[in-house]
């Protein structure tokens, strides 16, 4: 995966930083809890400060640009955010006795 920011831009009122990107890859498509873990790698944060916003791929094409918005905190990220976005590509919790 290669990784190239288009753009990082900072709201103070919201307390976070806006980010879009442009993300080539070969074979499969990543899934968005590697794209997640790659940007947090890259930007050196945490995986509980960040929402990824929106992927947009084109056919035929191996490129995917999207947006994030990488928090200060994760209290700020969960008073902002709603809550389907902040739990869309988190792992989820295992379930006890599930065979």
């Amino acid at each position: 995966m290669d990784f190239e920011i288009t753009s990082d831009k900072r709201n103070e009122l919201l307390s976070r930083r806006e980010v879009q990107f442009t993300l080539k890859y070969d074979g499969a498509t990543p899934s968005r809890m590697q794209i997640i873990g790659k940007l947090c790698a890259l930007l050196n944060i945490k995986e509980h400060q960040i929402t990824l916003d929106t992927l947009h791929s084109r056919f035929g094409k191996t490129e995917i640009t999207g947006s994030a918005r990488i928090y200060d905190s994760e209290e700020s990220r969960n008073k902002i955010e709603r809550p389907h976005l902040a739990a869309r590509g988190m792992p989820k919790p295992k379930e006890e006795g599930a065979a």
